[in-house]
């Protein structure tokens, strides 16, 4: 059976999540034949790239027009505007990849190539079964694709938000958040802190901004010389070179014992190594987290769908939820100094997680399957 994943390299998470799929395909579906393709790519359209650049330029230099144009979409009327808009300027690199690879199966990880095949004619559609997995914890109305066969949700709610924005009953299916496999797998955590120099007798944070290296790292930098308690910090700066020379340098006059990384598929590792995480609440980074049961601190989320997480994980006693104002020294100290309420986030995520995502969303496309072969 050929399969085709479509993600965007709009920040990691949709290539995490893409990647965990196609994981769980070669392990529950071995005789499949499975393409991954970046749909934001300049290999794949100029045009696509091009909006993956403003978008990304958006967010590293005008955070709040992102989330001007996020909230004015969350309408219904206004997102279907949005949604036909986008639909039309990337349907014709869809029909060139669908003719390409043509594929029985295809699998959207990020709600543009979802829109283009929701918005191509039913003898397209026809052609092969569709599939988006959500990679927030929150539904923003340019993910309500009609036409789309199957959603993958991060928990119950979303599905009765999307049966209540008119998706067909059926097909929403909350398997959870795709993680790797070895998420799951018993992690030494003596051993991966004398791997990085990190002692067991001192608490560890992990410092995260995502692949894009985004959240308000240096800021965070400078809030830790403010908390009187001796620290290991693991600061992991994604792919933004300048951002990693600046923590670096930041990290050799600090107070604490600072390690300083860049882009890394160590992050099992360094999360199994961790007492807390401090991120910016992308939908992957807390899906990781969660799996792992490490309690979570989140600073200065992307406005818009990440504010969204923040708050689902605030409600859920997962994380606490830094607001603009509150200093992340202080809640450093207060959570050093409650080891209870430490663990109670701990359970809270043990009681949230949802493990083996990837394989439920197999099988439940084997189900699908099945049941529309069997009409």
């Amino acid at each position: 059976m050929k399969i085709l994943i479509v993600t965007a390299s709009v920040g990691s998470g949709h290539e995490k999540a893409a990647k965990a799929v196609a994981q769980g395909i070669s392990k529950f579906m071995p005789d499949s034949d499975v393409t991954m393709i970046d749909y934001m790519s300049s290999s794949t359209s100029l045009l696509n790239a091009a909006m993956k650049r403003i978008y990304l330029c958006m967010l590293r230099f005008v955070p709040y027009l992102y989330e001007c144009i996020y909230n004015f979409t969350a309408g219904p009327k206004e997102s279907g505007y949005l949604n036909a808009l986008m639909a039309v300027c990337m349907s014709r690199t869809m029909k060139g990849l669908i003719n390409r690879y043509d594929p029985e199966i295809i699998i959207c990880t990020h709600p543009f190539p979802a829109d283009a095949i929701s918005h191509l004619s039913a003898k397209w559609r026809k052609r092969f079964l569709s599939a988006l997995l959500i990679t927030d914890y929150t539904v923003h109305p340019m993910c309500v694709c009609h036409n789309i066969d199957m959603f993958f949700v991060a928990h119950s709610a979303m599905k009765v938000s999307l049966y209540s924005q008119g998706i067909k009953e059926g097909t929403v299916f909350d398997t959870g958040i795709p993680v790797d496999m070895n998420f799951y797998d018993t992690v030494d955590r003596e051993k991966i802190r004398q791997e990085y120099g990190l002692s067991m007798d001192k608490p560890v944070l992990l410092m995260m901004g995502g692949g894009l290296g985004l959240g308000g790292m240096e800021e965070a930098m400078q809030q830790l010389e403010l908390v009187q308690s001796p620290l290991q910090v693991v600061v992991v700066a994604g792919r933004n070179q300048e951002l990693f020379d600046r923590v670096k340098t930041k990290a050799e006059t600090s107070r604490h014992y600072i390690v300083v990384l860049g882009f890394t598929d160590k992050i099992r590792d360094l999360m199994g190594a961790a007492d807390i995480l401090i991120s910016k609440p992308g939908g992957m980074t807390l899906s990781e987290a969660m799996t792992m049961k490490l309690p979570m601190l989140l600073n200065q989320p992307i406005p818009g769908p990440e504010t969204d997480n923040a708050r689902y994980m605030s409600d859920h006693g997962i994380a606490r939820w830094l607001r603009t104002d509150e200093p992340l020294s202080k809640a450093i100290e207060e959570l050093i100094a409650e080891p209870e309420t430490v663990e109670n986030m701990r359970m809270a995520a043990e009681r949230h997680r949802r493990l083996m995502a990837v394989e439920k969303i197999i099988k439940n496309i084997q189900l699908f399957l099945r049941k529309s072969n069997a009409k």
